[in-house]
């Protein structure tokens, strides 16, 4: 009896391992049942659900043998030392399968972009004096794609720690760059990680000029102003649309009365921005200090600016980052619609 059985198993064993594939994989799609194989068959691919069909249609009585030695070898496949492999080209094969390609693309984007803590996310960590070193004997082309992809504040202190003439050169760069296609930026990503981050695709949609003056209004005040001369002697053009889009803290006579009143009400209301207030009026021009004077009451523009004299001799650095503060709030409120940073009428700047 015993040797029967060895004989029945072994015959067992060899139309086993006579199966094709396709009829293995039909074998676990009965033994699975109908539930899960529907679910399966749904993310296959129409030829492929056609061959498995057929396969399936042909294979005649299966012994339980047969159906356990099949379940029994993707299990232990499952169980190898290398396990599985998860990858972004993985993940995206798997839900081409299944998911629509414009909705692939959205879910694979919002892998890979910055809320993925992607490379360019973990750029934006690394100090700026590293990543300027690291760049610097990069092509301008180069430096700017791989800038274009990081935060605007972070860029600033890269590009203020070049010599003028490369930034400028990778400043208009940015201005100008063509979308990059995702074999590049795929490619780019594998090197940074490798050679960057270690050491230590998808277009851009973002408006280039929006995004320079962003970087400019990030840049201290003599950077930028320096800069700004530069990049008008290369490219006036360029330099007239960057600066409609900067918003700089004189730039409130931008605002109109009304959302100037908001603002002033805003910083009010904020205990940390009205103590900020006198040091970035200390340092700001008559007519934007007159500006913040109209919105307040003729008491409470007196004690602002005994404050302001109250404060002495105090450092630039000081007053940038007073303003640049002040710029901030003024930016959420316009990003949540409460005021209108779009240049109003001259009669508002006096």
């Amino acid at each position: 009896m015993i040797e029967q059985a060895r004989a029945s198993n072994a015959d067992t064993q060899k139309k086993i391992s006579n199966l094709t594939g396709k009829q293995k994989a039909a074998i676990l799609m009965l033994a699975i049942g109908r539930e899960r194989s529907s679910r399966i068959l749904k993310s296959l691919q129409e030829d492929e659900v056609r061959e498995l069909s057929i396969a399936m249609s042909s294979l005649g009585p299966v012994s339980v043998e047969a159906a356990e030695s099949v379940c029994n070898d993707f299990t232990q496949g499952m169980e190898l030392s290398d396990g599985l492999v998860g990858s972004y080209k993985t993940t995206e094969e798997y839900l081409k399968r299944a998911l629509p390609a414009s909705l692939v693309e959205k879910i694979m984007d919002d892998i890979r972009g910055p809320a993925g803590r992607s490379v360019w996310a973990k750029m934006t960590n690394m100090p700026e004096t590293a990543l300027a070193n690291y760049l610097r004997n990069e092509q301008p082309q180069t430096v700017a794609v791989v800038l274009s992809y990081i935060a605007p504040a972070h860029v600033a202190r890269v590009l203020s720690l070049f010599p003028e003439d490369f930034t400028i050169d990778v400043i208009v760069r940015m201005l100008h760059m063509t979308p990059v296609s995702k074999d590049v930026l795929a490619s780019l990503e594998v090197t940074l990680q490798r050679e960057l981050i270690t050491a230590f695709g998808r277009s851009s949609k973002r408006n280039s000029y929006a995004f320079v003056a962003e970087v400019y209004n990030n840049f201290d005040r003599k950077t930028e102003t320096t800069l700004t001369d530069l990049l008008g002697e290369r490219s006036l053009e360029d330099m007239e649309k960057v600066n409609k889009l900067k918003f700089t803290f004189d730039d409130v006579k931008r605002l109109s009365s009304d959302d100037m009143m908001r603002v002033m009400s805003a910083v009010n209301k904020d205990g940390e921005m009205r103590q900020r207030l006198p040091l970035a009026l200390k340092g700001a021009n008559p007519n934007t200090k007159k500006l913040f004077l109209a919105c307040m009451s003729r008491r409470a523009g007196a004690i602002l600016l005994d404050e302001i004299s109250s404060l002495g001799a105090v450092r630039m650095k000081d007053v940038e980052s007073a303003q640049s503060a002040i710029i901030a709030l003024i930016k959420d409120m316009s990003n949540e619609g409460e005021v209108d940073l779009a240049p109003v009428s001259d009669e508002l700047i006096e």
